[in-house]
């Protein structure tokens, strides 16, 4: 952003760039380590906010609209650590202005504290108790190893999510709860709407960059699928042996994956103690939930970028392109969870009666 320009509410420039770490379908833990060198040397380790302690309601914290708060963040704090502005399970809050508290989902080899260094202030700053977890990573592996989150299976990870909603339900006193999740996170928490008896306790869905239709990935979908329906060499056992060397939920993302069918099959729905309605024309959409889904153009690692969206005939889905909004804004896979247009786009979703115009920005790749 420029420097003068107007911020969202709450909002404070912070410091240089650097690249964010997610490395997409196929994480190396090899790559954390290089980015981890990169930013010993930085300047960004002065200048990124220490990790609040949460108190018994929102906060306001600095809230940096760079990707490049990620790096540090990730070398200090571990996977359990919540990003500035967000609660762990256990720490009460509580938010007349918003009631419905927010849980924050992190993407595919990310963990909370990374993923969320903006937009969990960011929200904190506007009035919502916010709340973050680390799911799908090996606890027990020696760091930087034991923050590289989201490589269990999806089915699994989603019941990680649906115990995580209980107890800020529980710690809360609250109804509902609102989700917003990026890559994998704008993904998972759709098998807990639709098959855990997710959509009796969540208000509303914001996917940024999510996958809910499956991603081809520079070709690899395509492969699978040839795979699965010739067996020719690079079949589909090949290709998911390939993609889930390490990263159990990794060809889960592709769109004829038995896990993907699944989700996006009008014709499934959770089981008889927990059924959802499920939109006729969207297997993804159920009834009960309202879903804001928001995608970059230049999206690397989501193809076609919209795979995110909901059949529009579904009453309940909000799609967003957001360079249909503000055509500066080049945020791609990474950056776009330190977009100050996709945060407003947020606001606007969690909470529609207090919506605001949203504001264009300049927004680069990668750093934001």
């Amino acid at each position: 952003m420029r420097d003068g320009a107007a911020r969202p509410r709450g909002a404070r420039r912070l410091g240089a760039a650097h690249r964010e770490k997610e490395a997409g379908m196929a994480p190396h833990a090899a790559g954390k380590l290089a980015a981890g060198a990169v930013a010993a040397g930085a300047v960004l380790l002065a200048v990124v906010p220490g990790v609040a302690t949460a108190g018994d309601g929102p906060g306001q914290y600095p809230v940096p609209w760079t990707f490049a708060a990620a790096v540090p963040a990730g070398m200090q704090d571990g996977p359990d650590v919540p990003p500035p502005g967000s609660h762990d399970a256990g720490q009460p809050c509580s938010s007349a202005a918003h009631p419905e508290p927010v849980v924050l989902v992190h993407g595919l080899a990310a963990d909370q504290s990374e993923n969320w260094q903006t937009i969990a202030p960011f929200l904190s700053d506007n009035g919502y108790c916010v709340y973050s977890l680390t799911y799908g990573n090996n606890a027990s592996a020696p760091r930087p190893f034991d923050q590289v989150g989201g490589l269990a299976d999806m089915t699994r990870s989603a019941q990680v999510l649906a115990a995580f909603v209980q107890q800020v339900l529980a710690v809360t006193h609250a109804a509902k709860v609102d989700v917003v999740g990026h890559s994998e996170g704008g993904t998972m928490p759709d098998w807990y709407l639709k098959f855990d008896g997710g959509s009796r306790y969540v208000d509303h869905f914001v996917a940024l960059s999510g996958v809910l239709h499956g991603t081809q990935f520079w070709g690899a979908g395509a492969a699978y699928a040839l795979g699965q329906a010739y067996g020719s060499p690079g079949s589909a056992p090949q290709i998911a042996a390939l993609l889930t060397t390490g990263c159990t939920s990794c060809d889960e993302f592709l769109p004829t994956s038995p896990w993907m069918k699944a989700l996006d099959d009008p014709g499934t729905s959770g089981p008889a103690s927990a059924p959802a309605t499920v939109c006729p024309y969207d297997g993804a959409s159920v009834e009960g939930v309202s879903y804001t889904s928001i995608a970059t153009t230049n999206d690397e690692l989501v193809r076609p970028p919209t795979s995110d969206f909901i059949d529009p005939r579904c009453a309940n889905a909000h799609n967003i392109l957001v360079q249909d909004q503000c055509a500066a804004d080049q945020a791609d896979h990474i950056s776009i969870a330190a977009d100050p247009v996709a945060a407003q786009d947020i606001l606007n979703a969690l909470d529609p009666q207090t919506a605001r115009p949203v504001i264009c920005y300049p927004v680069l790749p990668a750093v934001g």
